[in-house]
């Protein structure tokens, strides 16, 4: 039975998508309060499919929550919110939303929501080199062991392992993945690359997978 993350503080919309989903025989864990959510799902993340967060909350902005989610899990978030401009939804998805559903909605739309996300991921893994793709649950192994990436960290390897041998600049790193600040984002860009070779256990001056291009950017050669 696949397990879901409601953090919604209306509860009687939190009961009416609970009661819903559990006659979908899905397993729904209910919060209002985020920081507990966080707390919760920092504890248990293994455990859950998929994450239906509200954007209103108390404690904590709804994007805030979302943000803090991608720094600890890939699991799949679906937005549930009643804020339905454009923008909002821009905000989402660059916050590491699969998904955005603006209220009022249909409650049987959002069970086809989530078994969408969840068919893509059951999707068998593929393999590059040393290094195991699971792109439905955005992970990545390397030697079979799970690598600890938040979700920026994930975009730029998987971008890398997508051009194995191939000179990536900064700017097109920065074009292809979503939540990196325009401003400063040569720097940013090294920062995470930084951090992606101390997870991999890659030394920068005799690398394994990352080369760095003097003047251009990088290079991944596993």
């Amino acid at each position: 039975m696949q397990e879901i993350l409601l953090i919604e503080d209306d509860l009687d919309m939190q009961t009416l998508i609970g009661d819903y989903l559990q006659n979908y025989d899905f397993l729904v864990k209910a919060f209002d309060k985020p920081k507990e959510a966080l707390l919760h799902l920092e504890q248990h993340k293994e455990n859950y499919s998929v994450v239906v967060l509200d954007l209103m909350l108390p404690q904590m902005d709804g994007f805030d929550v979302c943000k803090k989610i991608r720094e600890i899990s890939n699991i799949p978030i679906i937005i549930s919110s009643a804020r339905s401009e454009m923008s909002d939804k821009i905000l989402g998805f660059d916050f590491g939303a699969d998904d955005y559903l603006a209220k009022p909605y249909e409650p049987r739309e959002l069970v086809l929501r989530i078994n969408a996300i969840l068919r893509r991921t059951t999707q068998k893994s593929k393999k590059v080199g040393d290094f195991e793709i699971d792109e439905g649950k955005m992970e990545i192994k390397v030697d079979g062991l799970l690598l600890d990436l938040t979700k920026i960290e994930y975009d730029i390897l998987h971008l890398f392992l997508q051009n194995s041998d191939k000179v990536l600049s900064r700017e097109s790193i920065s074009n292809a993945v979503s939540g990196i600040e325009y401003n400063s984002k040569e720097r940013t860009i090294d920062m995470h690359i930084s951090n992606i070779r101390q997870k991999l256990g890659d030394d920068s001056k005799d690398p394994q997978y990352i080369k760095s291009v003097w003047g251009i950017g990088y290079k991944f050669i596993g």
